[in-house]
């Protein structure tokens, strides 16, 4: 997974491509992997959790993969899974993990309710401003 990221930042799209599981490889978009490695400013890789891999066949790699596209700091997360083919570990699929929505932890306060920090005043004339 590190190696495939260095391409990315490196826009090494052969390299990418190579790393490809060969029954994969014709899905890969090259014209848009050339896009994204030249317009990102790659700002780090993190490997969030493994599974499998080193003795097995198979493996996966969840990653968050930091870059920034036009002052947009953008997160890419993925679970990524890797097949051995031939003795070689390649990129096989991936599968994108969306952000957890924020849940709210307590009631909803109405504008027109006491306020929760105890003035005394309305929500809304209070900390609901």
């Amino acid at each position: 997974m590190r190696s495939r990221y260095a391409a990315y930042v490196l826009e090494e799209i052969d390299y990418l491509e190579h790393s490809h599981h060969p029954d994969k490889r014709h899905e890969m978009d090259r014209d848009g992997a050339i896009q994204w490695s030249a317009s990102a400013e790659w700002l780090g890789l993190d490997i969030l959790a493994t599974e499998a891999g080193e003795t097995d066949d198979e493996g996966i790699v969840e990653f968050n993969a930091k870059y920034q596209v036009d002052d947009k700091l953008i997160n890419h997360r993925e679970r990524a899974l890797f097949k051995r083919h031939k003795g070689r570990w390649y990129y096989f699929d991936g599968d994108m993990i969306k952000a957890t929505p924020m849940v709210r932890q307590g009631p909803k306060v109405g504008r027109n309710e006491p306020c929760p920090c105890g003035s005394g005043k309305k929500y809304k004339k209070c900390c609901g401003r």
